[in-house]
């Protein structure tokens, strides 16, 4: 089971809300943009097995808070 695929209606149903404050939104894509740079790494250091994506995505975010 992928567990990026919404499962759910509510899932479905949820919008992306973006700020409309130009300096908020590069703020957010330089943070994100740290978040997959960081689980990149990750995923390098356990050699790149396959299945672990979704934990090294939310290991990098929980060290960006």
């Amino acid at each position: 089971m992928n567990p990026l695929k919404a499962t759910s209606n509510t899932a479905k149903n949820l919008t992306l809300i973006t700020p409309s404050d130009p300096a908020l939104q590069q703020s957010n894509e330089e943070r994100l943009s740290h978040i997959a740079e960081s689980a990149y790494y990750k995923a390098e250091a356990r050699g790149f097995s396959s299945g672990y994506e979704l934990d090294d995505w939310l290991a990098a975010e929980a060290e960006e808070k």
